[in-house]
This record gives C-alpha cells, sequence and structure tokens, in this order.
C-alpha cells in the first residue's frame, strides 16, 4: 500500500509539472532570465548598441554616491513618497467613511469614487496638463476669477512636484477607498452599539473602535503605495519630462533617461538594483514595524 501510494504522488507531481511547465518556461525566459542579464549589467559598461561590455565591477554602484543628480531625484523621490502614501490613505479614508452607510443610490457613490482607478496613468497625465495650463486650464481659470493671478504649476520648479503628488493621490484615492471600505464594513457593528450606549461620541467610536481594526489595511496600503511611490514614472513622464531644473527627477525617470537617453544601461542597470535593494529594506521594515502596532 505505501509502495503504491508513493507511485500515485510521483505520478500527480509529474502531472502537475507538466501541467504547469508551458508558464514556468515562460516566466524564466521572460521574468527570470531578463533580471539575471541586468544584475550581470550592472557590473558591466554597456551602451546597449555595442557587443563591448567591459567589466567594471562596483564601479556603477560606488558611481550612485557621488552622482548629484542622483541624489537630487532621491531626494525627490523621498519628498514625493512622504506626501503621496499619507495623503492618499487620509483622502481614501476619509471618503471610505462617508461611503460607509446606507442611503439612496449610495452604489453609484461608490462607484464614483473607485472609478479614477480605471483611468490609466497616461491619461491622468494629459488630463492635468490641461487643466493646469497657464493660459486656458480650468484652474487657473478658477484662480483669476477669485483674483489670484495665473499660476505656472507644472512649468514651475517650486510647484511641479506637488502638483504631481496631487495628481497621483487623485488616481489612486479610488483604490484607497476600496480597501478601506472593504475593512469598515469587517468591524462588527455590535461594538459601536455598545459604545453608544456608554455614551461615546461618533469620533470617540471611530477613534477607538474603528482605526485599530483597520491596521491590516493601513498595513497593505502603506506597503502597496511606497512600492508604488517608489516607482513613480509614467506621470514624470508624460507631464514634466524631469521638469524644469530637474524638480521632478525621480529615481526611476533618472534610470531610463541614463538607459535610453543617455545610453548608459550599465549605470542604469546598478541604479535599479538599488532601488530594488531599498523596496526590500523598505517593506520588512514596514512589516516588523507592523507586527507590534497592527491588531489583527
Amino acid at each position: 500500500m505505501p509502495a503504491m501510494l508513493r507511485r500515485l504522488s510521483r505520478t500527480d507531481t509529474v502531472s502537475g509539472w507538466t501541467l504547469v511547465s508551458p508558464a514556468a518556461i515562460l516566466i524564466g525566459i521572460f521574468g527570470l532570465l531578463p533580471v539575471l542579464m541586468s544584475l550581470q549589467l550592472s557590473f558591466q559598461k554597456s551602451d546597449l548598441l555595442s557587443d563591448k561590455t567591459p567589466w567594471v565591477g562596483f564601479d556603477n554602484y560606488r558611481k550612485l554616491a557621488e552622482d548629484p543628480v542622483f541624489l537630487e531625484a532621491v531626494k525627490h523621490t523621498i519628498i514625493y513618497t512622504a506626501l503621496f502614501v499619507p495623503g492618499t490613505m487620509l483622502v481614501g479614508l476619509f471618503i471610505a467613511a462617508a461611503l460607509n452607510r446606507s442611503v439612496r443610490f449610495i452604489s453609484v457613490y461608490r462607484t464614483a469614487a473607485y472609478i479614477t482607478m480605471a483611468v490609466s496613468t497616461i491619461s491622468q497625465g494629459i488630463i492635468f496638463l490641461w487643466l493646469t495650463d497657464r493660459d486656458y486650464g480650468l484652474v487657473n481659470a478658477a484662480l483669476n476669477a477669485v483674483g489670484v493671478p495665473s499660476q505656472p504649476f507644472l512649468a514651475s520648479p517650486s510647484q511641479a512636484l506637488y502638483v504631481i503628488v496631487a495628481m497621483t493621490i487623485w488616481g489612486w484615492t479610488g483604490f484607497s477607498v476600496i480597501v478601506y471600505l472593504a475593512a469598515l464594513q469587517g468591524v462588527p457593528a455590535e461594538l459601536h452599539e455598545a459604545a453608544a450606549i456608554d455614551g461615546a461620541s461618533a469620533f470617540t467610536r471611530f477613534r477607538t473602535i474603528t482605526v485599530p481594526l483597520l491596521g491590516p489595511a493601513n498595513l497593505f496600503l502603506v506597503v502597496w503605495l511606497t512600492i508604488n511611490a517608489l516607482q513613480l514614472f509614467d506621470e514624470v513622464y508624460v507631464t514634466t519630462r524631469g521638469g524644469p531644473l530637474r524638480a521632478t527627477t525621480v529615481i526611476v525617470y533618472y534610470l531610463w533617461d541614463r538607459a535610453f537617453v543617455q545610453f548608459d544601461a550599465g549605470y542604469a542597470a546598478a541604479m535599479a538594483y538599488a532601488l530594488f535593494v531599498v523596496i526590500l529594506v523598505i517593506t520588512a521594515v514596514q512589516f516588523r514595524i507592523a507586527r507590534k502596532v497592527v491588531h489583527t
């Protein structure tokens, strides 16, 4: 009997690998292989055109600490992440709390809150280019109507990054709303009823009951939004191309510029792997902190 079970187990294993092998081969060729090739490239000097790719070791990585444009891109990425992540979460929580009730047409309101996720990042960039245009944009038209002079917004070194923050918060709010709405609907109603009987106000109930129970949703959003923020590219490429005086040059945009404009692929690959390690470290730290503060 045990021998028969072993034969059946081996048969199941072979059948399973036979079924998944086409997908595994494709993932290996188009996923794992490029990752390994780019890791090798990060230790070489390459312009993507020549067959000559001399080995430079860790020189590409050492250059990162001495590159003023890269350090400026890091600063812009940090500022963007520090504003985008909490901003998206706060706006999403506010809207989700407003939508977590039974009123007429609530499904329409929830759909309207989520609709921004259906708009591609390219479309978002074009929309905000139109809205903030200095000559015919609706935002400047509204400012002029109340006596405020037109603003350059995306053309301004001091304003462009913050406009991109606002644009991406608008684009990601729908995602945040859905996550928080699902979490809010999982909060037991009897806890709020018991607290209300004890005389707790609505704000007190939200602060002491709802917010602690949103820990898993907060953790998910912090990790997910941080990873996306550190990889910001599309919105910058569409709206500012790095911005005046490189005011919106973030890490991934600079990476793209070094690889496909300046044709310094080895250095760009090193930049990509440095960012990969940073994302891993930040995510690990977030999960470690979450073990102590998140109520599951």
